[in-house]
């Protein structure tokens, strides 16, 4: 687990240097740079060591024959078996890293190796027989890798602040990106806020050659529309014992583990299967939001139940307190971020996992892709539901969409009963698009100033669900969404990054490949039945986990923004959207916005989240355009241990 960076172009050491020391937080246990300024290639890495910890574990790493060196941010769980294939083959090995497993694997196979990793990475392979630089992301996205490319050269790194030590890469916003912060709250891939920097898309690898991309591809796809009959019992059976599987596999290291615990079903089934095969007493960690700001923004508080979780299972639980004055870490979120994410639990994330590097933690797994694999949001159920009211007419639904727009923002009940029925008035995928609106496009769009208000391509939502095979069921399609942009570009990605800030490794076994091969396959109502989300993995842990456990109300890894929004940091609200500071960026419209600030604290439309996105951006061009330092380590001062 590391950070890596690179580029193929003539580029002096020193830039390396700067990249890598701009990414220091995601290795501090070593750094190591390759440079070939004949060749114009040179690769970048600081070490997070977490299997084979001493110097034959180091990066970069040539081959025996020194053809091949890489740079890799990640971990390889099926290695061992790979290796023992390799030996077989006569390979010796010097070490006992997956480091040294994909560069074999490569000198093997070549790019076509990509299908063989079962695990989380951003790769960088150079070939100097070639002179051609390998890049590829894992199936899902866990790792991020973003690419700049330049006139005569490319830039890589795990982040775009590596990226900006190079002074030539332009740093114009790109509109579309702006868009979907609003409408989103996340930018899906390829996109970024800058035109100049792109994402490389999960399952996708590239080829570079004296500073040009030769070749680009998607070595995996989703397997939508893929489904295969089974038989309930049968497909609990197999999700139960490929979970644990999966959660075994991933416990491989030289360094100890924890785990984060909500109390829900999916981190409490990772915790069960983990402490199977632990070595320690297992360090567990939750987050407490506070009783009454959750219930006032309709949020169930994990805390109860994941004190009871850890009682069951026997694990230590350490829990963490997040209060308004988390505010104070928005500009160390946004920093570390890259991008500017308007979600407050990616500073849960961060947290917990300064709280687990006290505790001498540099790897915790986590239960995400549990909803995203197996149906658990209630956006899921909704779209189930359409077929009690889809029937009728266009007008009546258009009537019922416009009677949306009327309902109030608060209680919770009634919010999200508006949210259900605001687009009524669009069709199929356009439909399936709106569930993950937090603005309409058009209310969004009208925010921007003149010169913000066009777009630089089609939205990548709408390209990735028109490219799905048209038999995909729209509940299929939506799961596919979930999985190649909600999940990467913003649960995968605030998670990757607030934990490598503390030097952190997570993991996810929901994202195994086999357990997520299972979790395609499986037809839809073996994961909803009835009115029960995620039926077949609740049903998988009964007789593991207690049924009030599985079967708790569904709740988000999140904060009651809403209720600080509008309360103790209502003063930060108005100083971050003021006229002034708007009208002196550019982006939007101050009039605009405060009608928006306005229509919210009146209850008569939930913006909480939009506003935090505009504020976000205003935070995220301070720091990465105006070159302002971020107050950083602020957050220290409201964490704290407590033993279940």
């Amino acid at each position: 687990m590391c950070g890596i960076c690179g580029f193929s172009g003539n580029f002096q050491r020193d830039l390396l240097s700067r990249m890598n020391a701009a990414i220091a937080h995601r290795g501090p246990d070593g750094d190591g740079i390759m440079h070939r300024p004949e060749s114009g290639v040179g690769l970048g890495n600081r070490r997070l060591s977490i299997i084979d910890l001493s110097d034959t574990g180091a990066q970069p790493m040539w081959d025996a024959t020194s053809s091949v060196c890489i740079v890799y941010n990640g971990e390889l769980y099926n290695f061992k078996e790979l290796r023992s294939q390799l030996k077989a083959q006569g390979i010796t090995f010097r070490g006992t890293s997956d480091t040294e497993v994909i560069v074999n694997l490569y000198m093997c196979r070549g790019a076509a190796m990509l299908e063989a990793l079962n695990g989380i990475f951003a790769i960088a392979i150079y070939d100097a027989r070639t002179q051609e630089i390998l890049l590829a992301r894992d199936r899902f996205g866990v790792k991020p890798l973003y690419y700049a490319v330049l006139p005569q050269a490319v830039l890589f790194a795990s982040e775009i602040k590596a990226i900006l030590e190079c002074p030539t890469v332009p740093r114009q916003l790109d509109p579309q990106a702006l868009l979907s912060h609003l409408t989103y709250l996340w930018s899906p891939a390829p996109q970024t806020i800058l035109q100049s920097v792109r994402k490389l898309e999960p399952g996708c690898a590239m080829r570079l050659r004296q500073g040009r991309v030769v070749e680009s591809w998607r070595y995996f796809t989703l397997p939508v529309g893929r489904t295969k009959p089974v038989s309930r019992d049968d497909a609990v059976a197999e999700v139960r014992e490929s979970l644990r599987t999966a959660v075994h596999r991933q416990m491989v290291a030289d360094v100890p583990i924890g785990a984060f615990l909500s109390g829900g079903v999916d981190s409490s089934a990772v915790v069960a299967f983990a402490r199977e095969v632990s070595l320690g007493r297992l360090q567990c960690f939750t987050i407490d939001i506070g009783s009454k700001d959750a219930a006032a923004d309709g949020i169930t508080p994990d805390l109860p139940y994941a004190r009871a979780m850890a009682r069951h299972l026997d694990v230590d639980l350490h829990v963490v307190n997040a209060l308004p004055d988390i505010a104070q870490g928005l500009e160390q979120m946004i920093y570390y971020m890259d991008e500017p994410q308007a979600d407050p639990a990616a500073l849960n994330v961060m947290l917990i996992c300064q709280l687990a590097r006290q505790q001498g933690l540099k790897v915790l797994l986590s239960g995400a892709a549990g909803d995203d694999l197996f149906s658990g949001y209630r956006r899921h159920r909704a779209l189930k539901l359409e077929k009690f009211w889809s029937w009728l007419p266009q007008s009546l639904r258009s009537t019922l969409a416009l009677a949306a727009t009327a309902v109030p923002a608060r209680p919770a009940s009634l919010r999200r009963l508006g949210k259900a029925f605001r687009y009524a008035d669009l069709d199929g995928d356009k439909r399936i698009a709106s569930y993950f609106y937090w603005l309409a496009p058009e209310l969004a769009r009208s925010l921007f100033t003149p010169g913000f208000r066009g777009t630089s391509g089609p939205d990548p939502v709408d390209t990735a669900l028109a490219e799905m095979p048209s038999a995909a069921a729209p509940i299929e399609r939506m799961l596919a969404l979930e999985c190649r942009y909600f999940l990467a570009d913003h649960n995968l990605a605030y998670t990757d990054k607030m934990s490598m800030a503390c030097g952190v490794e997570t993991r996810v076994p929901f994202l195994d490949n086999d357990l997520a091969d299972l979790a395609f396959s499986l037809p839809m109502d073996i994961k909803q039945l009835g009115s029960t989300e995620k039926w077949v993995l609740k049903k998988a842990m009964e007789g593991i986990l207690p049924a009030e456990s599985i079967y708790r109300p569904k709740t988000g890894f999140g904060v009651p923004l809403r209720s600080w929004l509008n309360g103790p940091l209502r003063e930060v609200v108005d100083d971050v959207l003021s006229e002034r500071v708007l009208r002196e960026r550019g982006i939007f419209e101050p009039q605009a916005v405060a009608r928006l600030v306005a229509a919210d604290r009146a209850g008569s439309i939930d913006a909480s989240y939009p506003l935090l996105s505009i504020m976000c951006i205003e935070l995220w061009c301070r720091i990465f355009l105006d070159g302002r330092a971020p107050r950083l380590n602020s957050l220290h001062a409201i964490s704290e241990a407590a033993a279940a």
